[in-house]
């Protein structure tokens, strides 16, 4: 079921490729901490319709520890530190640049899935990863420097979502919409608060309800689907596909701010899409053991991994609940998702 999983993340790296182009005129009357309280807020608004759907709420008080660990990390580093570091990038340089800059995340997180978090890449998605690597370059070659102070700060930021991408893959204890409402929720009114403290709001209502809008899709929408395409592919590779979201910010930027199309974004976007390709048919198999494991997250029973029976769920189809895998050994290819998190020889 790779296809499925594809698009969410395909579908993820637009909504919030759009963040960028978009947030670039608010920031000239928005602080960074307001407008990241907003665009966050909105993340969380975003999704309540979702919570609702679902019919069941978890609070982190009630979370275990190592899922309540893995939340903190992602509202930390993904809900605070990343956005602060991207808007303070964005007020210094042009949407553009900032938007070819936010490739970093892509290498960032392939660094820290492959030495840190048992994401371990095969010859495949390194070449992938270079294909979107040199894609990069040739669109940053092309911007010329557009300030060392700003480029540090989007590193920065790339380097927290690197961090959150692999934690929020991990959470398997609530559903990607409650994730994201907790981080939104508790990233956005921390910020906002401290915005506020530091500064009165100079924003009219119209720049506050944009900027709570490209949060609910941006951030919202975005994250939700990230979350389950991570869930199901590994942080690393959802996040070598969200990797396009730099290009599709660049694209919007062109159409909604009159920048002009180069031949550098020409040949970024065929190397973007040449590498997503190699990426799509890329997967590993070798024999390996499935432990005793008691979680809840999306999953689908077409896998071969969720074998259990239930009265009130779908046999086909998606869905989410507490469920419990027996021990089980098999052969087959596939990706370092929740399952699969186990160390193997082969790079292949």
């Amino acid at each position: 079921m790779k296809s499925p999983a594809f698009l969410l993340a395909l579908l993820a790296a637009l909504f919030f490729g759009a963040a960028t182009p978009l947030s670039k005129p608010l920031l000239a009357h928005l602080s960074s901490f307001q407008l990241a309280g907003l665009l966050y807020i909105g993340a969380a608004l975003g999704v309540v319709i979702l919570l609702v759907r679902e019919r069941k709420f978890t609070p982190p008080w009630l979370m275990d520890r190592r899922n309540a660990l893995l939340l903190l990390a992602s509202i930390v580093f993904g809900g605070i530190l990343g956005p602060l570091a991207l808007l303070a990038g964005l007020q210094l340089a042009s949407a553009a640049s900032v938007s070819m800059w936010l490739n970093l995340e892509m290498v960032a997180t392939a660094i820290l899935g492959h030495f840190i978090f048992k994401d371990h890449l095969t010859r495949r998605s390194w070449v992938a990863a270079a294909g979107i690597f040199l894609a990069a370059i040739i669109l940053a070659a092309g911007e010329g420097a557009a300030g060392v102070l700003a480029g540090l700060l989007v590193l920065a930021a790339c380097l927290s979502w690197g961090i959150d991408n692999h934690v929020t893959a991990l959470i398997d204890g609530i559903t990607p919409a409650q994730s994201t409402f907790w981080k939104g929720l508790a990233a956005g009114t921390t910020n906002l608060i401290i915005g506020l403290t530091l500064a009165p709001l100079a924003g009219t209502m119209l720049e506050v309800l944009g900027g709570l809008g490209i949060g609910v899709v941006a951030y919202g929408f975005s994250i939700v689907l990230y979350i389950s395409s991570a869930q199901q592919l590994g942080a690393t590779r959802s996040q070598l596909i969200f990797s396009s979201a730099p290009f599709w910010g660049v694209l919007l930027s062109i159409l909604l701010l009159g920048e002009t199309f180069t031949w550098q974004h020409g040949v970024a976007a065929a190397l973007f899409i040449a590498s997503i390709a190699l990426l799509y048919h890329e997967q590993h198999g070798h024999a390996h053991t499935h432990l005793v494991q008691e979680h809840e997250h999306l999953h689908t029973h077409a896998d071969g991994h969720h074998l259990h029976d239930h009265e009130h769920y779908p046999d086909n189809g998606w869905h989410s609940h507490v469920h419990v895998h027996t021990p089980l050994e098999h052969v087959h290819p596939h990706w370092p998702d929740l399952h699969h998190r186990h160390e193997h020889v082969h790079g292949d």
